[in-house]
């Protein structure tokens, strides 16, 4: 008879939103009954309690409701064959996943599609200036983070972002620099499409809406633009 004694848990980090995998060894349970798992920005991802006997108490951040949620969960069921679906109760959204490492990283794939796709499971296309242009910046700055070419000057690559109706702000939490990448014109989204890197400033506020005055970048392709008075 086979025990499974590790489970992988896949959640997107509230603070960062980098999408985290983790082993939950169900042996690291035994010691003090509860462990903590952190992202590799340093925020927190989950706490699993022991409430013995044979149940946890697993404490999951919401990136929705911006709380924590608790749940109560069997060891059977977590440890089990199945997959465990964290979900926010307030609007049915998955959080993350934990079960066997194939399975998890499959579903992983619906938590890994980056700000447009969480815009969107909010429904917060009105909101927005111009909604089609705000998606596809969306797009670009998720593959230049994907890339790894979003990061700060200080050596942070967890960079967060804040989303306006007409804007993104880019921000270092270690050394409080900010970047603002305009998505609410197309000039603004042809732009950001020359664009293959971003590099905040240390320390520094810059804002990305011409090439003449942008933080630091690369051009996929050379072009003059006229300027404007």
């Amino acid at each position: 008879m086979l025990i499974t004694t590790v489970a992988t848990l896949a959640i997107r980090c509230p603070e960062c939103g980098a999408l985290e995998f983790h082993n939950l060894s169900r042996f690291a349970l035994s010691g003090n009954g509860r462990i903590q798992i952190n992202c590799s920005c340093g925020a927190f991802l989950l706490g699993i309690v022991n409430r013995p006997p044979g149940s946890y108490w697993l404490q999951i951040p919401c990136i929705f409701c911006e709380t924590k949620h608790i749940r109560e969960i069997s060891g059977t069921r977590l440890w089990g064959k199945g997959t465990v679906y964290l979900t926010c109760p307030e609007s049915g959204l998955e959080l993350g996943f934990i079960g066997k490492a194939e399975q998890v990283k499959e579903l992983a794939e619906s938590l890994d599609s980056g700000l447009e796709s969480l815009i969107d499971e909010l429904g917060y296309d009105e909101y927005f200036n111009n909604p089609e242009v705000m998606h596809q910046v969306m797009q670009i700055l998720q593959e230049i983070a994907n890339n790894g070419g979003l990061y700060c000057q200080c050596g942070n690559t967890h960079i967060e972002v804040d989303v306006f109706l007409d804007r993104l702000e880019l921000h270092c939490k270690e050394c409080d620099s900010i970047n603002i990448v305009y998505a609410e014109t197309e000039e603004d989204l042809k732009v950001i499409q020359q664009i293959e890197s971003i590099e905040l400033t240390q320390h520094g506020f810059k804002f990305l809406d011409s090439f003449s005055n942008n933080p630091k970048h690369t051009k996929k392709n050379r072009r003059k633009r006229n300027k404007h008075s």
